[in-house]
């Protein structure tokens, strides 16, 4: 390093009586201002940098001392200014720490020859014996993740991709571990071959082995008392804490792993959340969700889960071990003690009760209660249109948005109604009419992928996707519709137009971030053919993607309009646009109006069981009504009540905008 110079003669003195040693003293490189008043008891032994010690910390319970190096064994290290490291136990070799860095009653804290430091690592996810390994990396995100375990019918695509995750991870290898600027490791045992990011946080971990905590001063990273990690790489802002065990792992940006949670060969991006419970093999898209003991993730894909307590998979049926996955699609949930025998695929925003040992698929009927009934799997769709819980799941995953950082790996889309959801929407309304068509109006029950479903839950079921449809479409127009400056029916026809075709055909979520298919098929195309050549690329290409959602869902909803409903935005009338406002308002007050009453079950008086423990009814009513509040003036409740509210208003304002041009 050019601004260091050799140890000078009267500097090793003072060094000597400050009990400090070392074989050879013409390794010891110091910057120019250098004084070692703040070394004390240190052995020092190859080439060793050394910066300046002048600032003074302040730590816990107001003690304050100076940076410096106090009982500790240095071997290759770059300590740079203002460092405060002591009571090292054995030693610290081949790191270089950056500015302000804290250590302080560690074990160990070694690199052991070249290392990447997590980079690299293979992580069977799925399928445990492997064929979707992803290799993770510092920036992976659940959308290039996504493409890695799950397009392997191109195998052009996982060469390229798997080649630029090993150009990176050649960039990162060394010999030379780095711990960040402002970086604090306490009171831990012995990390290996780890780096760790600016303004991390390591404190009483076990053992962490072949990994990159990776942090930033506005996202902090957080690796806790008793954590053993192996094989793994954290996003910026994550949380491991709790004698958690991590192996063979990729844990993103504001994810939190607590409570003795244990994964193994998993991958979690944005802000999932594990407590107390298991996860094997399991590809965790964003907001996945376990906080119970006895709850196993296994071999699955899993996009905003909450799964109940003891939830379990199973992946195999003990012939060729475990090859068998699942697909649960976003915003499901699994009830407590519930059981799906994989393979199976689960529609979106559904419900999981019970056991279920036939490999169902509902992935065509999504908002669905799958049930348990005499041994049998019953399905009701649509029912989680008009849940009261599934709105308040929509609304509360943006609130709980935990990254802070400036850039942010995954690309999400928190919409529950979307060009996605919609197009199986539509299509569980042609899956339902043909079998009532096939098996006829009068029938009992009617089979669908080895799931039952009544008469009245058919009938059901087609009422709510067909409101939830014209809720979807209704909402895209009238929203353009009432911040439209128009004129005429002309102009008003102008504002409407779609921006091009992009976005018309079919949609995917690749793990929170929903995009047209099509658009996926462009980038493989273009990685395929060495046009898009580096990570960076891609996720560049992602950011753009959902830069363009609003656009490409309207050119979608322009088209589906047209098919659909016989509404032609390049030909409509004013009359003929207000006859489809007024549906919508309808069928929005009639949603509404079913998740108002299922709101409403939660204040009979069978919810009440269990309050006023001492006294009779009126207690028991006023113990209820100060715990949980009234229900006419629960902030859920009055949120529908202003809903119906402003739709109407809403519709109103443009049915009255649209009047003027008859």
């Amino acid at each position: 390093m050019e601004d260091h110079r050799p140890v000078s003669d009267p500097e090793i003195k003072v060094l000597q009586n400050n009990g400090c040693f070392c074989e050879d003293w013409s390794g010891i490189k110091v910057k120019e201002g250098f004084t070692a008043d703040h070394i004390h008891n240190t052995t020092f032994s190859g080439d060793v940098y050394l910066g300046l010690f002048k600032r003074k910390i302040t730590f816990a319970g107001g003690i304050t001392r100076y940076s410096g190096i106090y009982n500790a064994t240095i071997h290759n290290c770059v300590i740079k200014d203002n460092v405060y490291i002591n009571q090292i136990k054995n030693y610290i070799a081949n790191y270089v720490i950056e500015e302000n860095a804290i250590i302080e009653s560690v074990d160990m804290l070694v690199v052991d020859g070249r290392s990447c430091f997590g980079n690299g690592t293979r992580v069977a996810v799925l399928n445990e014996m492997g064929g979707r390994e992803i290799p993770i990396y510092d920036k992976l995100s659940a959308h290039t993740a996504y493409l890695i375990a799950f397009y392997r019918h191109k195998p052009e695509l996982i060469d390229r991709l798997d080649g630029m995750i090993n150009e990176y991870t050649q960039t990162v290898c060394s010999e030379m571990g780095t711990i960040g600027e402002n970086a604090h490791i306490f009171s831990s045992h012995n990390i290996k071959n780890v780096n760790i990011g600016p303004y991390a946080k390591i404190e009483g971990v076990y053992r962490l082995k072949n990994g990159s905590i990776n942090s930033s001063e506005k996202d902090p990273s957080y690796i806790g008392t008793g954590v053993i990690a192996e094989n793994f790489i954290t996003a910026s802002g994550c949380k491991i804490c709790e004698s958690s065990i991590v192996d063979n792992c990729f844990i993103g940006q504001g994810t939190i792993l607590g409570k003795q949670y244990t994964a193994e060969n998993s991958v979690f991006f944005a802000n999932c959340q594990g407590f107390n419970g298991e996860a094997c093999s399991i590809f965790a898209g964003p907001y996945t969700v376990s906080h119970h003991k006895s709850t196993l993730l296994i071999a699955a894909y899993y996009s905003f889960l909450n799964a109940g307590s003891g939830s379990n998979q199973s992946n195999h049926m003990y012939k060729l071990g475990p090859i068998h996955q699942g697909i649960i699609e976003r915003g499901s949930k699994t009830a407590s003690d519930s059981y799906i025998l994989w393979p199976a695929k689960i529609g979106a925003f559904s419900l999981v009760m019970g056991r279920h040992y036939r490999n169902t698929d509902t992935s065509s009927l999504p908002f669905s209660y799958l049930i348990e009934n005499s041994n049998e799997s019953f399905l009701a769709p649509g029912v989680n249109l008009r849940s009261i819980g599934t709105i308040r799941d929509a609304q509360k995953w943006p609130k709980r948005d935990r990254r802070k950082d400036d850039s942010l790996l995954d690309c999400i889309i928190f919409n529950l109604l979307s060009p996605y959801s919609v197009q199986k929407i539509m299509k569980g309304i042609d899956i339902l009419e043909n079998l009532k068509k096939i098996s006829g109006p009068a029938s009992d029950y009617y089979m669908y992928n080895s799931v039952k479903m009544t008469n009245r839950a058919l009938e059901r079921g087609i009422l709510l996707y067909k409101l939830g449809a014209i809720k979807f479409f209704g909402s895209g127009l009238v929203k353009k519709l009432e911040i439209a400056a128009c004129s005429g029916e002309e102009e008003m026809r102008e504002i409407l137009a779609s921006q091009g075709d992009e976005g018309t055909g079919e949609w995917v979520d690749m793990a929170g971030l929903l995009v047209p298919k099509e658009q996926v098929s462009k980038m493989i195309k273009a990685i395929e053919n060495n046009a898009i050549t580096s990570l960076a690329e891609i996720n560049e290409t992602f950011h753009k993607w959902k830069n363009n959602y609003l656009i490409w869902s309207w050119n979608w909803i322009v088209l589906q309009l047209k098919t659909k409903f016989g509404i032609d935005l390049k030909t409509v009338s004013a009359k003929q646009l207000i006859e489809f406002v007024e549906e919508w308002k309808e069928a929005v007050t009639r949603l509404d109006k079913m998740i108002y009453e299922d709101a409403k079950k939660e204040f009979t008086l069978k919810s009440q069981t269990g309050f006023g423990i001492d006294g009779k009814d009126r207690t028991r009513i006023s113990d209820f009504e100060n715990v949980r509040g009234e229900f006419t003036s629960h902030p859920a409740v009055t949120e529908i009540i202003e809903h119906i509210d402003k739709k109407s208003k809403q519709a109103d304002t443009v049915i009255k905008k649209l009047s003027r041009f008859i």
